[in-house]
């Protein structure tokens, strides 16, 4: 494998996060694919678009900008050896062969300079070790002029699984999570930071807006209070605390998600996030 500097996000994508998210695949994208037409309408991808998927996981938004652009390419990128495994497996399913899936760390992968239009990302760029490197890297993958196009979590409590989650407050160690500038996932959760990292990294015409959807995220409140407790952030608080402790927490949050019960009984909560574009600066080395 290539260079990695973000170790400690490499060895939780390809342990029981990664596994994690490989095995539930499709619960993920049903959280997540309200935000797919956005983003993809942001990156304005045309029909012979050349795409990098940035923490594309396994794929869904890949092999959706692939299929826009049938005379073009899309590539995924990610740290997770699992989650890859079920891209390629997805897109060999759904015969989608302009794409392509690569296992790096988009902070210092050795893209080949120019080679994309468009760089796009689901929930993707917010866990870098140093955002501004990572970006300009991603940068000099971009042609000059190319877009920058990428969905991330806004203010925590605008998000509904934060509040759920809140809920536990007085039974797990919560602490800072869902604070914004925290490391992790709501280290670009505000405006000011958003544009501070992309300047930075050389990026021009930014654009930051808020965009909301609904997610599944269960068949019914039990269901999605242990989906939620399976993810990484609600494992890591549940091995903390005892086996009593575990039960009254999983009680509170099933209590907490039923008011978010539909008539069919599924679970869906609203994720607010900021869907940001950026274009590629052309630098002097760019003339002809």
């Amino acid at each position: 494998m290539p260079d990695v500097v973000n170790t400690e996000q490499e060895k939780a994508w390809n342990g029981p996060e990664g596994a994690h998210w490989a095995r539930h695949q499709d619960r993920w994208n049903a959280v997540n694919e309200g935000f797919n037409e956005p983003l993809l309408e942001a990156a304005a991808i045309t029909g012979t678009h050349r795409t990098l998927d940035l923490g594309c996981g396994s794929g869904q938004t890949t092999r959706l900008a692939a299929l826009r652009a049938p005379r073009g390419s899309a590539v995924g990128l990610d740290l997770s050896g699992p989650m890859l495994a079920q891209a390629r497996a997805r897109a060999e399913e759904e015969g989608i062969a302009n794409v392509s899936f690569t296992r790096g760390d988009a902070q210092v992968y050795a893209f080949e300079p120019g080679t994309f239009d468009a760089a796009i990302s689901r929930y993707g760029v917010m866990f870098f070790t140093d955002p501004v490197a990572a970006f300009g890297n991603i940068g000099r993958a971009l042609r000059p002029g190319g877009r920058l196009a990428f969905v991330c979590p806004a203010d925590a409590m605008l998000n509904g699984w934060v509040t759920a989650m809140a809920s536990l407050r007085d039974i797990l160690p919560l602490g800072d999570f869902g604070r914004p500038g925290t490391p992790g996932m709501f280290s670009l959760a505000t405006r000011d930071r958003i544009h501070d990292v992309l300047t930075a990294a050389g990026f021009t015409d930014i654009t930051v807006g808020r965009a909301q959807a609904y997610g599944v995220w269960g068949r019914g409140a039990e269901d999605a209070a242990e989906f939620l407790l399976a993810t990484g952030p609600g494992r890591h608080l549940m091995e903390q605390v005892d086996a009593a402790t575990r039960e009254r927490a999983r009680r509170t949050l099933t209590d907490q998600l039923r008011d978010h019960e539909g008539q069919d009984g599924t679970v869906r909560l609203r994720s607010t996030s900021w869907l940001v574009t950026a274009d590629r600066l052309a630098t002097p080395s760019d003339r002809p």
